[in-house]
């Protein structure tokens, strides 16, 4: 096998490890996986449990009897903590309470007489697959290595559902091989003695939305101090974003409480309708021990920037690519100025606020409050009174609501009501894709109708799930390339405990067409001056999009030229090459680019970065 190219990063911030049962020929498989760089993890008999990258503080291990515990990660227990649940561990199934008590975000691996469990964070921020090699079943955290090791190649048909805006969960969250296992973030792995048996079993799920606002918000604040103290509790220098909007805010003056010297960082925008510098100095008046660097709008990359020289080692496509050189590009300032780690607010829109699809529930529930919000959703995203009343008649399956979309592919997007209400945005192809892609794509759609279930009943908590769910998938990516340069970050707001404490207060009180993010507002009052709570808005960057497109018009119409995907048979090339001519056509501004932007760099990665 390959050995790991320099650019997936060895410090902190990139724990990625394989997994094995204390057999003999599952040790023999190990020993393919170690390489220079690469550490072990031992079972009691001296063969290997665990091979893989990480740092000394980002794991912790423990031995009782016949049990093991391993949490790596960003988790603050301590050893002897983690003993005594070995100790007292009789069944693998026991470490469900041990996953959902734990703050931070981490994995964890528990053996017992010979049998192994895996698993990620709910959140899908740190995932689990698994594959047959050399007879023997292994788990991994990264599906890229399981696939290296089997020498095997992306599925087109896999890869070309890929193409849509958006990819609809189930698709969603399928390995790119076949030969390589997905396991949903709810539910966790289990290896059996023999090394070779495998089962999922689920050890998540979501809270009852049913507590008031005033008793969730303090559980809101203990969940995000604790993601923060976590971080911080080691002490040195943090940086933090600090962009003016609440859930960069907040997190500032959570840090600034803890044992960390603060770093704030304000990335102005563009637009000379953002705001964000002003509200970013709001807060830093109130910061008087925090340093506070601003950086230079104008010398900040823009999106689409440096496409052509991506080369991070990725398990799958994601549209995080296109804001990669933006959000890399002053970690290394931020490393000069002592930034152990950096910590972002991204995730806050996703769990502090919540989908109004929430409302076709309430609207036969409780219908004259639900009727009283619609009037004020509706004059706040300008819907139509009847797309509004079909939206909320709608009443499909989600298997119906996938089957439906498999022959609308090509069909210009829904109103807006009928996304926010419904499923969710109805998945689309654009032209450029092929009518064999097309054929493909349509199939998986129609295998995934016939036996999908949603992530909740409840249309409102599937669309919450699914959006931190697709979020958690672009973060995954960008912590290995932050840790590639120099300085790992973190979003707290994506811990399992934070997201349970959001999602347990209703909905009615979380989303309000009168009120902006009310849950966050009341769970920081008295943390975050009354002044930085009153910002009702927040910065789109429309412009460095728009400019971004514009300015690397070159490297889109490069970046077609002998295109991967062309040579699957995906795309037409001669129609993205004339399209990246003609960077002010209408509809570019809405993203349709990203996914396929997103597949095309993360083929050329591959055939320029060998994995482990």
């Amino acid at each position: 096998m390959n050995q790991l190219h320099a650019s997936a990063g060895t410090g902190p911030g990139d724990a990625h490890f394989t997994v094995f049962t204390d057999r003999e020929d599952a040790a023999a498989v190990a020993r393919s996986f170690a390489h220079p760089g690469t550490r072990t993890v031992p079972h009691p008999s001296g063969r290997p449990w665990l091979v893989g990258r990480w740092a000394d503080e980002e794991i912790v291990t423990a031995r009782a009897g016949r049990a093991a515990l391993a949490v790596v990660g960003c988790c603050p227990v301590e050893p002897a903590e983690l003993r005594r649940y070995a100790e007292r561990l009789r069944d693998l199934a026991e470490a469900d309470a041990l996953a959902r008590s734990l703050p931070g975000s981490f994995h964890l691996v528990a053996a017992l007489d010979g049998r192994i469990r895996v698993q990620g964070t709910a959140s899908g921020l740190r995932l689990v697959f698994h594959a047959t090699v050399d007879g023997v079943r292994v788990a991994a955290t990264r599906a890229d290595v399981l696939a290296g090791a089997l020498g095997a190649e992306p599925d087109p048909e896999r890869l070309a559902v890929r193409l849509l805006w958006p990819t609809p969960y189930p698709l969603s969250e399928t390995s790119l091989w076949r030969e390589v296992t997905a396991v949903p973030p709810e539910d966790a792995l289990f290896l059996g003695a023999d090394g070779r048996a495998a089962r999922h079993a689920r050890w998540w799920t979501p809270p009852e939305p049913v507590r008031p606002l005033a008793d969730g918000a303090p559980s809101v604040r203990e969940a995000l101090t604790a993601a923060v103290d976590a971080r911080t509790r080691a002490g040195g220098v943090v940086s933090c974003d600090l962009s003016g909007g609440l859930d960069s805010t907040s997190l500032c003056f959570l840090a600034d409480h803890s044992a960390a010297r603060v770093v704030a960082a304000t990335w102005p925008g563009r637009d000379p309708a953002d705001t964000d510098l002003y509200w970013a100095e709001q807060a830093a008046k109130h910061l008087p021990d925090v340093e506070h660097v601003v950086w230079d709008a104008d010398a900040s990359p823009l999106v689409y920037e440096d496409l052509l020289t991506i080369d991070d080692l990725l398990d799958e496509p994601t549209i995080g690519v296109m804001d990669r050189s933006r959000v890399l590009h002053h970690l290394p300032a931020l490393a000069e100025r002592g930034s152990r780690l950096h910590l972002t607010g991204v995730g806050g829109d996703h769990v502090a606020w919540c989908s109004e699809a929430y409302y076709h529930r309430l609207a036969r529930t409780r219908p004259l409050f639900a009727w009283r919000q619609l009037r004020g959703f509706r004059a706040l995203w300008q819907w139509p009174l009847g797309d509004t009343l079909r939206a909320l008649a709608d009443s499909r399956s989600y298997g119906g609501w996938l089957a439906e979309a498999a022959g609308r592919l090509r069909a210009p997007s829904p109103a807006n009501v009928t996304t926010s209400l419904g499923w969710g945005m109805p998945p689309r192809l654009f032209d450029w894709v092929t009518p064999d892609a097309e054929q493909a794509v349509r199939r998986a759609l129609a295998e995934a109708a016939v036996t999908a279930s949603p992530l909740h009943p409840d249309r409102g908590m599937h669309a919450d799930l699914e959006q931190i769910r697709s979020c958690t998938r672009i973060i995954r990516q960008w912590d290995r390339m932050a840790a590639g340069a120099g300085v790992p970050m973190a979003s707290p707001f994506l811990d399992d405990r934070v997201i349970e404490a959001c999602l347990a207060v209703r909905p009615s009180e979380r989303v309000s067409p009168w009120r902006y993010k009310p849950l966050l507002t009341a769970a920081m009052r008295g943390v975050v001056p009354e002044v930085c709570l009153r910002r009702t808005d927040k910065a789109a960057a429309s412009m460095d999009a728009a400019e971004g497109l514009r300015t690397h018009r070159a490297d889109l119409h490069a970046l077609w030229e002998d295109s991967r995907l062309e040579a699957l048979g995906l795309v037409d090339g001669h129609a993205l090459r004339r399209l990246a001519r003609r960077p002010a056509t209408p509809g570019l501004r809405d993203a349709i680019l990203y996914s396929t932007i997103a597949a095309e760099v993360w083929l050329r990665g591959l055939s320029r970065t060998p994995a482990l």
